[in-house]
């Protein structure tokens, strides 16, 4: 039997992403070459998405947005000054 691993996925597009900064793909483009149903290919590009990772520009395709490293978590807001 053998288990999916989806973080697989994720790290193979990640690799090319990165090793190709200048990457730009479709949806289409990209389920072609990860061999990808659109249900999966869907998901992990909405992770990536939501990662900060990729952007989806205005024609639809998928680029790299960030350096390929986590971002760091956010600073909560300064505190309002007391009166």
């Amino acid at each position: 039997m053998t288990t999916y691993n989806r973080r697989r996925d994720i790290d193979r597009i990640r690799m090319e992403y990165l090793e190709m900064p200048d990457l730009r793909l479709s949806a289409r483009q990209v389920r072609r070459m990860w061999t990808l149903d659109t249900e999966l290919c869907d998901e992990l590009l909405a992770t990536l998405v939501r990662e900060g990772f990729l952007r989806r520009a205005a024609d639809g395709t998928f680029l790299r947005s960030s350096d390929g490293r986590p971002k760091p978590p956010s600073a909560p807001p300064p505190s309002a000054p007391l009166l």
